[in-house]
């Protein structure tokens, strides 16, 4: 658990019971606001619940980030389970809620999941972003390196197809 003048508390959930509403209010308002999260608006709150409710399983990690006592942010780290990737992890689904942004939630997280990643033995993690998202900026300025890109990767909310970028990081 990390604190961040004393508003910011990074939290690991081994349960998401009890936190179904504030991660799916989440989860709506970053894709509304635009975020590349693997959903299009106008994304439901039923859509929202499943989500939440069959995140975890074995190999996810799931963090929440709690500013002032709401959850202003989450990350997932995935761990590769496969014989020949057990030195390999995913950042997946890093997401702050637009109203705090600029605010170090966002590399919090992220630094609370290279740790746990090196505690699991992980030397090497990956990531995708969309392309022109700020989270770019984010990444390299933490160290990841971009790997590749690839076109037409991902749909946006007004039907277009957005590039992904693909950076790595090794720890």
């Amino acid at each position: 658990m990390t604190h961040l003048a004393n508003e910011l508390k990074i939290v690991e959930l081994t349960s998401v019971e009890g936190y179904f509403g504030e991660l799916s209010k989440l989860l709506i308002d970053v894709v509304h606001d635009g975020a590349s999260i693997g959903f299009l608006p106008p994304l439901e709150l039923p859509e929202a619940e499943h989500y939440w409710r069959n995140v975890l399983s074995p190999g996810v990690i799931l963090w929440v980030a709690e500013w002032n006592g709401i959850i202003a942010g989450s990350v997932q780290l995935h761990l590769c389970t496969k014989p020949n990737g057990l030195h390999r992890a995913e950042i997946a689904k890093l997401m702050t809620h637009p109203d705090l942004r600029r605010k170090g939630i966002a590399h919090s997280l992220m630094l609370h999941a290279e740790e746990r990643a090196k505690h699991e033995g992980r030397s090497l993690l990956v990531l995708d972003t969309r392309e022109g998202d700020p989270s770019n900026i984010l990444y390299t300025s933490i160290g990841y390196i971009e790997s590749g890109r690839i076109p037409n990767y991902a749909k946006s909310a007004n039907g277009e197809l957005d590039g992904t970028v693909f950076y790595h990081k090794i720890i």
